[in-house]
């Protein structure tokens, strides 16, 4: 198995989970009397299942990801640069936002409010971390699909 054919099992157990969770949740109360409309002792069991094979495949794509190298640097240590990335644009993204809003004044004796940072180079900063970004992603993308799941 490929790690991104673990990693998509992985997505769709932990989709699989939550159905089941709510599922569950609509099957443990009845009216005394009637029957539920599926049966908890089976989901429980469907749920145990998903559990354990969803534990078996993190554990799995961790070692994975930290034995597989690219570019001298573990496919851990390259999700979390991506994930610091993610969270760099974000925050310079919403300081760009605040920078580029303009303040209106009904009045030329009212205060004049203007930006203390340079929007335009900020949002350069934050164009160029998009395209490592997506140059990241694409390696990774690429390593997942030509790397075999260590089990």
């Amino acid at each position: 198995m490929k790690l991104a054919e673990a990693l998509q099992e992985r997505a769709d157990l932990n989709r699989n989970i939550e159905q089941l969770k709510s599922r569950l949740n609509n099957n443990v109360l009845v009216q005394e009397g009637e029957k539920t409309v599926e049966e908890p002792a089976k989901l429980k069991q469907e749920l145990d299942a998903s559990l354990e094979r969803l534990a078996y495949l993190i554990a799995h794509i961790n070692q994975t990801n930290c034995d597989t190298k690219v570019d001298g640097q573990t496919l851990t240590e390259l999700i979390a640069k991506k994930d610091a990335l993610l969270l760099k644009i974000s925050v310079y993204k919403s300081i760009v936002y605040a920078g580029s809003q303009t303040s209106y004044r009904a009045r030329n004796s009212e205060i004049k409010i203007k930006s203390a940072i340079s929007v335009p180079d900020w949002q350069t900063e934050v164009d160029q971390m998009a395209k490592e970004l997506r140059l990241l992603d694409n390696k990774l993308q690429a390593t997942n699909w030509n790397t075999d799941l260590l089990e």
